[in-house]
Protein backbone atom coordinates (compact mmCIF):
# COMPACT_ATOMS: atom_id res chain seq x y z
CA UNK A 1 0.00 0.00 0.00
CA UNK A 2 1.42 3.33 -0.93
CA UNK A 3 1.67 5.92 1.86
CA UNK A 4 0.22 8.97 1.42
CA UNK A 5 1.90 12.30 1.65
CA UNK A 6 -0.37 15.46 3.73
CA UNK A 7 1.00 18.69 2.89
CA UNK A 8 1.28 21.23 5.83
CA UNK A 9 -0.87 23.93 4.91
CA UNK A 10 -0.59 25.97 2.21
CA UNK A 11 -0.19 28.96 3.44
CA UNK A 12 -0.81 30.09 7.25
CA UNK A 13 -2.08 33.18 7.31
CA UNK A 14 0.27 36.13 7.90
CA UNK A 15 -0.14 37.03 11.30
CA UNK A 16 0.95 33.38 12.55
CA UNK A 17 3.84 33.53 14.63
CA UNK A 18 6.80 31.76 14.02
CA UNK A 19 5.82 29.46 16.90
CA UNK A 20 2.12 29.09 15.76
CA UNK A 21 4.37 27.72 12.09
CA UNK A 22 6.25 25.35 14.10
CA UNK A 23 3.70 23.84 16.03
CA UNK A 24 2.23 22.76 12.66
CA UNK A 25 5.39 22.08 11.40
CA UNK A 26 6.12 19.85 14.82
CA UNK A 27 2.63 18.45 14.22
CA UNK A 28 3.57 16.69 11.16
CA UNK A 29 6.39 15.22 12.35
CA UNK A 30 9.12 17.55 10.83
CA UNK A 31 9.12 15.64 7.64
CA UNK A 32 10.81 16.76 4.83
CA UNK A 33 8.10 15.86 3.08
CA UNK A 34 5.59 17.97 4.73
CA UNK A 35 7.80 20.64 6.89
CA UNK A 36 8.67 23.31 4.69
CA UNK A 37 12.01 24.47 6.62
CA UNK A 38 13.45 20.82 5.89
CA UNK A 39 12.36 20.49 2.36
CA UNK A 40 13.30 24.42 1.10
CA UNK A 41 14.97 26.47 3.22
CA UNK A 42 17.57 23.74 4.40
CA UNK A 43 18.59 23.82 1.12
CA UNK A 44 18.47 27.88 0.86
CA UNK A 45 20.14 28.43 3.92
CA UNK A 46 23.68 27.09 2.31
CA UNK A 47 26.27 29.70 1.89
CA UNK A 48 26.62 28.97 -1.85
CA UNK A 49 22.71 28.85 -2.57
CA UNK A 50 22.06 32.58 -0.95
CA UNK A 51 25.93 33.84 -3.13
CA UNK A 52 24.09 32.37 -6.20
CA UNK A 53 21.00 33.76 -5.84
CA UNK A 54 22.85 37.19 -5.13
CA UNK A 55 24.88 37.11 -8.29
CA UNK A 56 21.56 36.14 -10.43
CA UNK A 57 19.74 38.69 -8.62
CA UNK A 58 22.09 41.42 -11.09
CA UNK A 59 20.62 39.60 -14.31
CA UNK A 60 21.55 35.98 -16.68
CA UNK A 61 24.74 35.16 -16.02
CA UNK A 62 27.47 32.50 -18.03
CA UNK A 63 29.04 29.60 -15.64
CA UNK A 64 32.58 31.02 -15.77
CA UNK A 65 31.25 34.35 -14.93
CA UNK A 66 29.18 33.21 -11.68
CA UNK A 67 32.63 31.56 -10.67
CA UNK A 68 34.55 34.29 -11.00
CA UNK A 69 31.87 36.51 -8.85
CA UNK A 70 32.53 33.57 -6.04
CA UNK A 71 35.86 32.46 -6.47
CA UNK A 72 36.04 30.36 -3.27
CA UNK A 73 33.28 28.08 -5.09
CA UNK A 74 34.47 24.47 -6.53
CA UNK A 75 33.66 24.58 -10.67
CA UNK A 76 32.54 20.82 -9.06
CA UNK A 77 30.36 22.62 -6.08
CA UNK A 78 28.76 25.35 -8.20
CA UNK A 79 27.57 23.00 -10.93
CA UNK A 80 25.80 20.72 -7.96
CA UNK A 81 24.32 24.17 -6.71
CA UNK A 82 23.27 25.50 -10.05
CA UNK A 83 21.81 21.71 -10.96
CA UNK A 84 19.80 21.74 -7.57
CA UNK A 85 18.58 25.31 -7.96
CA UNK A 86 17.37 24.11 -11.40
CA UNK A 87 15.58 21.69 -9.76
CA UNK A 88 13.95 23.40 -7.91
CA UNK A 89 12.36 25.89 -10.06
CA UNK A 90 14.37 28.85 -9.29
CA UNK A 91 17.02 29.14 -11.56
CA UNK A 92 16.70 28.02 -15.54
CA UNK A 93 19.36 27.30 -17.78
CA UNK A 94 19.79 28.11 -21.29
CA UNK A 95 21.82 26.52 -23.31
CA UNK A 96 23.27 27.37 -26.65
CA UNK A 97 23.93 25.18 -29.76
CA UNK A 98 27.50 27.06 -30.13
CA UNK A 99 31.06 24.97 -30.64
CA UNK A 100 31.34 24.96 -27.05
CA UNK A 101 27.99 25.03 -26.36
CA UNK A 102 27.57 28.44 -24.60
CA UNK A 103 25.47 28.13 -21.20
CA UNK A 104 23.97 30.65 -19.33
CA UNK A 105 21.84 31.10 -16.06
CA UNK A 106 18.88 33.62 -14.63
CA UNK A 107 16.17 33.81 -12.02
CA UNK A 108 12.92 32.04 -12.72
CA UNK A 109 9.59 33.98 -12.13
CA UNK A 110 9.88 31.74 -8.63
CA UNK A 111 13.72 32.15 -7.95
CA UNK A 112 12.99 35.97 -8.12
CA UNK A 113 10.19 35.85 -5.66
CA UNK A 114 12.99 34.54 -3.20
CA UNK A 115 14.73 38.31 -3.91
CA UNK A 116 12.86 40.19 -1.44
CA UNK A 117 12.67 37.93 1.65
CA UNK A 118 16.98 37.10 1.24
CA UNK A 119 17.40 41.10 0.78
CA UNK A 120 16.14 41.51 4.12
CA UNK A 121 18.31 38.33 5.67
CA UNK A 122 21.37 39.49 4.03
CA UNK A 123 20.41 43.52 5.58
CA UNK A 124 20.07 41.70 8.80
CA UNK A 125 23.15 40.18 8.41
CA UNK A 126 24.79 43.06 7.41
CA UNK A 127 23.57 44.94 10.30
CA UNK A 128 24.68 42.43 13.16
CA UNK A 129 27.43 41.12 11.87
CA UNK A 130 29.56 43.28 14.12
CA UNK A 131 27.17 42.62 17.07
CA UNK A 132 27.72 38.51 16.31
CA UNK A 133 31.66 38.78 16.08
CA UNK A 134 31.62 40.48 19.21
CA UNK A 135 29.28 38.23 21.13
CA UNK A 136 31.42 35.70 19.32
CA UNK A 137 35.30 36.61 21.02
CA UNK A 138 33.44 37.60 24.67
CA UNK A 139 32.07 33.56 24.18
CA UNK A 140 36.01 32.36 23.06
CA UNK A 141 37.37 34.15 25.62
CA UNK A 142 35.14 33.01 28.39
CA UNK A 143 35.34 29.39 27.21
Amino acid sequence: MAESIVSAPASLPAETSLAERFAVWQDLGLDPHHCPVRDVLDHLGDKWTTLIIAVLAGGTRRFGAIQRAIPDISKRMLTQSLRDLERDGLVARRVYPTSPPSVEYSLTPLGETLLAPLAALVAWAERNHPAIRAARTRFLAEA
